[in-house]
């Protein structure tokens, strides 16, 4: 019962709240990205969502738009010359992941849950589907980001997205949640791309894949 309905209908209330209350805190940042670089304020990505079908996750841009394509941050060559200066505020405070707030009330995403996988991260989706946490809604923050986030292996990231499949419940969830609050003030489990100074969280480039 938790698996489907009430823990969706939590998604639905918490979310709501939520973008209620960060509502300021979402026009301010917007305004700070228009006015720091050309270019939209959302960036969208295809990612795979429950059952392996395709959405468009949504961030706030924190690259140059013409940040070289299909090329994750840690690959370029110089990856800091192409994050804007309000782009690194949000990804060093993770606050470009607010957006997702909106795919959670779209039914893309759930609070708690495997992070949505890069359509194109086959090995990543393929070590899921030995676990089946290719089978439930991804999430904006998992078991995985608050046991190493950007520094696990894929095989180790896999199995903790399954681990989480077998313990999913209501008190495991806030356990998950209020993990990740300490993770993210004290920016644990986060790689830094190219110059050991910028995160990669999984994204590809404006940067990541540009689909506006």
């Amino acid at each position: 019962m938790y698996k489907i309905k009430i823990k969706r209908t939590i998604d639905i209330i918490l979310s709501s709240i939520g973008f209620i209350i960060l509502s300021p805190i979402f026009l301010i940042l917007m305004a700070a990205i228009k006015i720091d670089s050309k270019g939209p304020v959302f960036f969208k990505q295809k990612r795979i969502g429950i059952k392996k079908t395709h959405f468009n996750i949504l961030k706030f841009r924190t690259m140059r738009v013409d940040t070289p394509k299909d090329t994750p941050t840690h690959l370029l060559e110089n990856p800091e010359q192409w994050i804007t200066r309000v782009g690194k505020f949000l990804r060093k405070t993770s606050l470009d992941e607010l957006p997702q707030i909106i795919n959670i009330l779209k039914g893309d995403m759930s609070i708690i849950g495997p992070r949505p996988a890069l359509w194109n991260q086959y090995d990543l989706i393929a070590e899921r589907d030995k676990y089946g946490a290719n089978d439930i809604y991804p999430g904006l923050t998992g078991w995985a980001q608050i046991n190493g986030r950007d520094e696990l292996p894929i095989e180790v990231k896999a199995k903790f997205d399954g681990e989480y499949v077998e313990k999913m419940s209501f008190i495991f969830d806030v356990k998950i949640f209020f993990k990740t609050l300490f993770s993210v003030l004290r920016s644990e489990g986060v790689v830094e791309g190219g110059t050991g100074r910028l995160k990669n969280k999984d994204n590809i480039g404006p940067g990541r894949t540009l689909e506006h």
